[in-house]
């Protein structure tokens, strides 16, 4: 991924990427990371963290952090210092019919989606450096409600309603979104076998005819990082999944 159109507004950066350990938010580090930023990665999983920095161009530093937890989101505050960016990839799936749901299991899917973003500003926000934003993920199952997903559906979707107030309340601390639809970057390859043939299908009904990349939805992210006159948005990266 071509990292040239942001290499200026992310050198020297210091950004901390939630969910660093995994897919979509080490495919961000990677690339932030050759772009000159200075990285904070933060997720529940150390080995995972590390792993994620053993890859990168640039030493990277490590805060294991809980989001159902607001001691540890306040840690990761205090270890970050003054901060540039925040990306918070963070998911937690819930899905199964409404009959069999774990109320246990909702409050670790709310955590990760809405009330982790939500401590995550209340802690970070005031160590915002000028032109400083925060950018988390919805999906696209909050337009697309589906059997078995009333979970995610509504957990994207107060998300997505969230950043719109922390954007207005935060102000001009920029907070935004971005919204993904099916990306093959690695989560999928649960299907084993039938994975490719899931992702045809996929392919065949988004208006775009393919499925995402990660760098698809990299580019988003900074793109929501590098414009200082978006906020309050969410940025659909669906290949137009949430029309059909």
């Amino acid at each position: 991924m071509t990292t040239a159109l942001f290499q200026d507004s992310l050198d020297g950066k210091r950004i901390v990427v939630v969910g660093a350990g995994s897919h979509i938010g080490r495919a961000l580090a990677r690339t932030a990371s050759a772009a000159g930023a200075e990285l904070i990665l933060a997720g529940p999983d150390a080995d995972r963290l590390a792993a994620t920095a053993s890859t990168l161009p640039r030493p990277a530093r490590i805060q294991p952090t809980d989001l159902t937890d607001e001691d540890s989101i306040r840690a990761l505050a205090e270890a970050a210092g003054s901060v540039d960016h925040l990306v918070s990839t963070a998911a937690v799936p819930a899905n199964g019919p409404v009959h069999d749901l774990v109320l246990a299991d909702v409050h670790k899917a709310f955590a990760a989606k809405v009330f982790g973003p939500l401590l995550l500003a209340k802690h970070l926000a005031g160590r915002m450096n000028e032109g400083g934003s925060l950018t988390f993920f919805s999906g696209v199952a909050a337009w697309r409600p589906a059997p078995e997903r009333v979970v995610m559906a509504t957990t994207n979707g107060a998300l997505s309603f969230l950043v719109e107030a922390l954007a207005v309340e935060l102000a001009p601390l920029r907070v935004n979104a971005v919204s993904p639809g099916i990306v093959d970057s690695g989560a999928w390859d649960r299907l084993g076998q039938d994975k490719e043939a899931f992702l045809r299908g996929v392919a065949g009904r988004n208006p775009a005819r393919r499925t995402g990349t990660p760098d698809d939805v990299v580019r988003s992210v900074l793109y929501a990082m590098g414009n200082p006159f978006v906020t309050g948005t969410v940025l659909h990266v669906d290949g137009g999944a949430r029309l059909v």
